[in-house]
């Protein structure tokens, strides 16, 4: 494939990284594929496929070995990435991304041996399933809105307020939680491992969303919950830094989603327009879509090489939120306009479930209002340029 030859030929993936991505997309291809309309239908997925995953090792690929993690780098991690891009299912690859890169690395960079024996073991198996929870009604971009509130009393946090948009957060075993332990607007939020086994933890409801329908997204309620003070994680108001750390790889991983979601949307696109035939040959062989896609493969090469180059900086350590945030900006926009026309010479077709055009373009249109909207990419760069 198009992709495929570009990606080979970007020296940073090594033959072990190619191997991840082919053995995550036969995965993909067998396990989620062909299941991903009825599990988008049903509103959910199997919980066994998280063991499944975990059995490949896709929630720890940038982790400890000692926890059951491969230690390898963020180019083994944009591999597994590439290859759950085959499985036409954006909810499973959300639900994975959480357990992945949301949950698993803030515990390992944060967390005490305790916590991680705890929670990041049992999560890297599959035994556990993690989820994030920061976002608020009155708060999701703007972090430092959150109030949800935990007091200290003795040894105890005690925990009460909301959340919402929480993804896996119907079946969630425990939630990387983002809570307010003093007025201070930044200096005042901590994260805490919550066990969802919590007494006084309620599920809302699951959200009815317009995409990813099989991954579970939740609306929580905390009532006076009671865990032990030492399931703080990190230091005690320092959250807001934590977050906006986080929000580093969860962005450039939303980048190289999109990316990698434009390259299957294309090859789709391109070999639909071979096989319809329209006034006397293939649709894809009239030269508006022949320009349309010579546009969008020059835009998605572009954008790759913006994401690769976020990549190798995110993989170096070196400072890169200027480059995550252009990659992220840029790919997240593009893919709705990849989305549009891929799905528009799919006629009506395009309009229904049964090619996975259609689920692709209702899934990305998550991608620009997810880890951090658009908007709040733009005022990124503006202040990093001080426009």
């Amino acid at each position: 494939m198009i992709a495929e030859q570009a990606g080979t030929e970007f020296p940073y993936f090594s033959e072990e990284h190619l191997m991840i991505r082919e053995t995550v997309r036969k995965f993909a291809k067998n396990e989620i594929a062909p299941y991903s309309a009825e599990w988008d239908e049903a509103g959910e997925f199997p919980r066994e496929l998280f063991k499944k995953g975990a059995e490949l090792g896709l929630f720890g690929i940038r982790l400890d070995a000692e926890f059951g993690g491969s230690a390898l780098d963020w180019w083994a991690s944009a591999a597994y990435f590439e290859g759950m891009s085959y499985s036409e299912n954006g909810g499973v690859n959300m639900a994975f991304m959480v357990q992945s890169d949301l949950t698993g690395p803030a515990i390992q960079e944060l967390g005490t041996r305790e916590q991680m024996e705890e929670f990041l073991k049992p999560a890297i198996a599959g035994d556990m399933i993690a989820s994030l929870g920061i976002s608020e009604p009155g708060g999701g971009s703007d972090v430092a809105a959150i109030k949800t509130r935990a007091r200290v009393d003795g040894g105890d946090l005690v925990i009460s307020g909301q959340k919402l948009w929480i993804t896996n957060g119907t079946r969630a075993d425990f939630i990387v939680l983002a809570v307010r332990t003093s007025e201070d607007r930044y200096k005042g939020i901590s994260f805490v491992l919550f066990p969802t086994k919590t007494k006084g933890f309620s599920v809302g409801k699951k959200l009815d969303k317009i995409g990813m329908l099989s991954s579970d997204t939740a609306e929580l309620f905390f009532d006076e919950c009671r865990i032990p003070k030492r399931y703080l994680l990190g230091e005690m108001n320092r959250g807001f830094y934590y977050v906006m750390e986080n929000f580093q790889g969860e962005r450039l991983a939303a980048a190289l989603g999109a990316l990698y979601g434009m390259d299957r949307m294309i090859e789709f696109a391109m070999n639909y327009g071979l096989e319809r035939s329209a006034f006397g040959g293939p649709v894809r062989k009239n030269q508006v879509w022949k320009h349309r896609f010579a546009e969008h493969l020059t835009s998605i090469e572009a954008g790759r090489w913006l994401c690769y180059r976020a990549l190798d900086l995110m993989n170096r350590k070196q400072k890169c939120v200027r480059e995550i945030t252009m990659a992220k900006l840029y790919t997240t926009e593009l893919c709705q306009k990849v989305a549009y026309d891929c799905m528009q010479i799919f006629g009506g077709f395009g309009y229904t479930v049964e090619y996975p055009i259609g689920r692709f373009w209702r899934d990305v249109r998550l991608h620009t209002i997810g880890a951090g909207t658009s908007e709040i990419m733009k005022e990124i760069l503006a202040k990093d340029y001080k426009i």
